[in-house]
Formats: structure tokens, sequence, C-alpha cells
């Protein structure tokens, strides 16, 4: 979805988003490869099960508001992290709009990450 349609309702939880695969994000991760920055858009109860070490937490919910205080460098890649891939669809679509144009979704989402044994961490 793009042009007006996808501006209009980038919130919606289907379509086509570059992603990158569990294995690959591990391997980027645990390489010491192009630093990401990763993004957790599930809710702060999903959040207590765990997240990948060094995600910033932002409800998909909130995430237009907060958009411009994440942090994040719009010249880097940025991974949108969601429980099965659906919510971080919208997250990556925002993400574009505010100029993030190497945003990419976690295939497959948490429960993706968790089937293949990768480590999470407890937020603080």
């Amino acid at each position: 979805m793009s042009g007006f349609l996808g501006r209009l309702f980038w919130w919606l939880p289907f379509g086509d988003v570059p992603e990158i695969s569990a294995v690959d994000l591990q391997e980027q991760l645990s390489g010491g490869k192009e630093p990401l920055q990763l993004l957790d858009v599930r809710s702060p109860s999903e959040w207590q099960n765990g997240v990948i070490d060094g995600s910033v937490l932002v409800s998909v919910q909130g995430l237009k508001s907060r958009i411009d205080d994440l942090g994040f460098d719009p010249s880097r890649p940025v991974i949108a992290i969601c429980h099965s891939a659906t919510r971080s669809v919208g997250a990556v679509r925002l993400l574009n709009m505010a100029g993030y144009e190497d945003a990419k979704q976690l295939q497959g989402g948490m429960l993706v990450w968790l089937s293949n044994g990768f480590s999470v961490v407890k937020p603080n």
C-alpha cells in the first residue's frame, strides 16, 4: 500500500513491507556488522515476556506520536518487531513516511525469533 492510501491507513496490519529473517537478524546482531536500530512495537504486557536486547519499546498505538522521540538515525537500518509480524507492517510504513528508508520488519515476529531459540532479555 503506497501513496495517499498508504499514508492514511499506515496502521493496517496487512500488505508487503521489507523483511529480515530471524536468522539473518541474529547473525547481524552477533556479528558486529552494521549497527541496527531495533523497535519493538508490541504492548507493555508482551514486553514482560522478553525483548531482543537493545530494542526501543514503543507500542504501535503510540508510535505515530513518539516517532520523533525515538533517537534513531534515519540513515541507519531500523527493524520493527511485533509478536507475529502484523503490527510491525504498519510500523514499517510509518517509519518510511518519517524518512527511514531502510526500515524492515522481523519476518514472523517474536514467534519465529523464540522458536529459533534466540535470546531475549527482560526490559528495564
